[in-house]
């Protein structure tokens, strides 16, 4: 019997009246989530497109060998691509080139269930070559990378170097002789390490390293390196390549190494829109050194979306379960219940769909920063680097780490079914607990965002205009009390309050440090726990004020008032669990009442009751197709058990009803009479 005819055509009746029972339409949260209704469309029609012709079972990947993963990561993802060109052709013939921005997008990952080699080609390398190469070096061989005529990743972090790359081995020396550069990795922990496609899959990649003349050290900089023969795929000479051996999730990426011993590349191959190197040896510094590093910077900006999508991907598969499966009665005299009626239920899922809301906003948000940035650089106005640089920061670490947390939570809201691979919470969780370590490992990040308060601190002190998204701190700087009256603007308002004066403390103890003769890095490594605090505060500020400002402001007013309504509700149990999770610095600052701590949980048990009716609905809204999903917990029609059922008879173990071993190893052990 095939796993698909075991399951229903129906949907699960549980699931049906929780439907039946919303009190908004998930039409329009589905529109207001996915930024319009063409949007939503588009989604829709382009999933439709990429999914119609996919098996139910290709997730059976996980029974293969990781060779034969890869094998199949390669056929899937160009398939993908020839469904994406092939789209191309019939939505927008002459038109801008759209599949390379939905090939390494999200949406169509479902249709490659092993994972894309070649994403970090498009999601980085791409953009990269538009930012860094000139012009003439664009059209050399960036043109080849965005037509995929080559493939290439994107090769920074090194085996023994990852978040300080101030630190990085790799070297590039300029030979003005044969107007080359030579690249060497001159140790193991100068081995490239983890770029995803560098593995088998790429014939190009963009190297960072140190750039020396004459021995002289100029800091990390960029090339484009040939590390395979375009016709055979042999390594090229001087080139030791591979794939890193299996990892906890992202299977089919084919993440690799990379070593280097005297590899010679033209100068020209040097990306020179900032830095440069003429033939003569002379240098050129970028008109500002983080430029260098604003493809990093975009990463980061991206993570904050992907962490909130798979934050909400997880919350629509547990709500999902959780209106499907019934266990022990709330009343011992009546039949088990939903598990959904749990409060201690909806405490598990609820807070993460509002969680998953709130980042994707702000990462919406951080984006247009980006953007807007990137514009200003054109025009060679850096001004915007340092606040897109600390906002990057502070949300990537703060969403990785909340997001890795909540993903864990909602399985175990699963209970036993969770565990299970068919349920993709494994494959969820390792996608996103990776974010929490790579483009910058969190703690780091934390630290560089700590000490740049420090910095805007004094600036406050010397009563100096800050940059927007830290201008609360001058707001609160003279203030020495707070009076709550638990309103949403006086919970942001709280915040930023709490924010600014453990801000100041922080930079007493700092200073303190200093005053006693610390040097300035032993200072701050010293007050590194402090630092990590404030900028978490930072970025709670800036997600819960955003929060506010996107659903109670003129953006939403074209919406229905149902919709505003469960919004609001969303908002306001964000806010109650920020407020309470930071009650330990909160109540070091502001004087709450017992009554006021009091009323904060009842609100928040009130706001759950409120969302219960509507929360399979909301999740509903995110639109995830079955395919994107991934789950047997999770899919539309909430047909879990069959779902279950079909996805056991389908493992390799049972292809056949008395394993090999049994005659092999078992049977004759049991008739040995030991």
């Amino acid at each position: 019997m095939s796993g698909k005819s075991l399951i229903p055509a129906t949907v699960n009746p549980d699931l049906q009246k929780e439907r039946n029972a919303a009190s908004f339409k998930v039409e329009d949260f589905a529109s207001w989530w996915h930024g319009g209704a063409e949007k939503l469309k588009f989604k829709r029609d382009v999933e439709n497109y990429m999914f119609q012709d996919l098996k139910e079972d290709a997730d059976l990947f996980l029974y293969k060998s990781h060779k034969d993963i890869y094998e199949q990561s390669i056929m899937e993802s160009i398939e993908a691509a020839k469904k994406l060109r092939k789209l191309q052709e019939e939505r927008n013939p002459g038109g801008d080139d759209i599949w390379p921005t939905l090939y390494s997008s999200i949406h169509v990952a479902g249709a490659m269930k092993a994972g894309n080699p070649f994403g970090v080609q498009f999601a980085m390398v791409v953009k990269a070559l538009k930012q860094q190469s000139t012009d003439e070096q664009y059209e050399e061989f960036g043109k080849r990378v965005a037509n995929f005529e080559i493939s290439a990743t994107y090769a920074q972090t090194e085996l023994g170097h990852g978040t300080f790359l101030r630190g990085l081995e790799t070297r590039a020396d300029y030979d003005r002789k044969t107007d080359e550069f030579i690249l060497n990795t001159p140790t193991i922990s100068a081995y490239k390490w983890w770029p995803g496609g560098l593995g088998h899959s790429s014939n190009y990649c963009i190297v960072v390293a140190q750039l020396y003349i004459d021995n002289d050290p100029k800091g990390v900089q960029m090339f484009f390196v040939q590390v395979r023969d375009e016709e055979t795929h042999m390594p090229l000479p001087g080139i030791d390549i591979g794939d890193i051996g299996k990892k906890m999730g992202f299977y089919g990426v084919n993440n690799g190494f990379l070593g280097l011993k005297n590899v010679r590349i033209p100068r020209t191959r040097m990306l020179m829109r900032n830095a440069k190197v003429h033939p003569d040896g002379t240098f050129v510094k970028s008109p500002a050194s983080i430029l260098t590093y604003l493809p990093m910077v975009y990463v980061r900006c991206v993570i904050v979306l992907n962490t909130s999508y798979h934050l909400a991907l997880a919350a629509t598969i547990a709500t999902r379960y959780s209106a499907v499966r019934r266990q022990s009665p709330i009343n011992p005299d009546e039949p088990e219940p939903q598990i959904l009626d749990h409060v201690t239920q909806q405490h598990k899922l609820f807070p993460e769909i509002a969680i998953a809301i709130a980042y994707n906003l702000s990462g919406s948000k951080l984006n247009q920063y980006f953007q807007d940035t990137s514009v200003a650089i054109k025009k060679n106005d850096f001004s915007r680097l340092e606040e897109l640089h600390a906002l990057a920061c502070t949300l990537k670490a703060s969403s990785s780490y909340d997001a890795t947390a909540g993903i864990e939570r909602l399985r175990l809201a699963c209970g036993g079914h969770g565990y299970l691979t068919s349920s993709n919470f494994g494959n969820i969780y390792a996608k996103i607990s990776v974010t929490c370590t790579y483009e910058g490992e969190n703690t780091v990040l934390y630290l560089q965002v700590g000490k740049i308060l420090m910095k805007k601190w004094a600036d406050v002190l010397a009563e100096k205009q800050l940059m927007p998204t830290m201008s609360y701190l001058n707001d609160w700087k003279n203030s020495k009390t707070f009076n709550w009256n638990g309103s949403w603007d006086c919970m942001i308002k709280a915040l930023q309050f709490v924010t600014t004066k453990k801000t100041e403390i922080t930079f007493s103890h700092y200073m303190r440090r200093l005053k006693m003769g610390q040097s300035q890095p032993i200072a701050l490594n010293n007050t590194g726990i402090e630092l990590i605090q404030v900028a978490e505060l930072h970025a709670c500020v800036f997600v819960a004020s955003n929060f506010f400002t996107e659903v109670t402001g003129d953006a939403l007013a074209k919406q229905s008032n149902e919709l505003r309504a469960v919004l609001h509700n969303l908002l306001e149990l964000f806010l109650l669990k920020t407020i309470l999770r930071y009650m330990n610095f909160i109540l070091l600052f502001i004087n709450l009442t017992d009554a006021d701590v009091t009323d904060l949980q009842n609100r928040l048990e009130e706001v759950l009751k409120r969302l219960r009716m509507d929360a399979v609905a909301i999740c509903d809204g995110f639109d995830f197709h079955d395919s994107v999903l991934q789950s047997t917990l999770g899919a539309y029609d909430g047909n879990v058990y069959e779902r279950i059922y079909a996805g056991a008879k389908q493992s390799s173990l049972n292809s056949q009803p008395v394993p090999k071993s049994f005659h092999t190893h078992l049977k004759p052990f049991m008739q040995g009479k030991l």
